[in-house]
């Protein structure tokens, strides 16, 4: 190999290194989490209406909100796990901060009997609009 053939290589190498960081860096600027929630039993249907509320309302009028997806274990109805996807960090921080979630935490603050957080990086995502 010559000088140019190398030269090329080397360009080609380090332009292909930096879309892939690019695309990279788009994602992890992303906050995704997953939360798991176990409901008290007496309470689910409450829950359920209250966090269809809060999702609505967040989806709806907060940009930074991107996804929230409440599903529950069949076997488990009351195993609550909430997907969570906002723009940055920032965002996730304002969606803390919103009235409607401070009225969602209020509201089901009895109704949980825990609740774990789980920060998560994105493999791969795909939806359909």
């Amino acid at each position: 190999m010559n000088t140019k053939h190398l030269l090329i290589l080397g360009a080609s190498m380090l332009a292909s290194a930096l879309v892939a960081s690019a695309t990279a860096q788009e994602a992890q600027g992303q906050y995704i989490q997953l939360a798991e929630i176990e409901i008290d039993p007496a309470q689910l249907e409450a829950y359920k209406a209250a966090v269809k509320e809060h999702i609505e309302t967040a989806v709806r009028v907060e940009p930074g909100v991107l996804v929230l997806y409440a599903v529950s274990d069949k076997g488990s109805p009351t195993i609550v796990k909430v997907f969570e996807i906002y723009r940055d960090i920032e965002a996730y921080k304002s969606h803390l901060e919103s009235d409607h979630f401070r009225k969602y935490k209020a509201t089901t603050e009895k109704m949980v009997k825990s609740l774990k957080l789980v920060r998560t990086d994105a493999i791969a995502l795909g939806a359909k609009s």
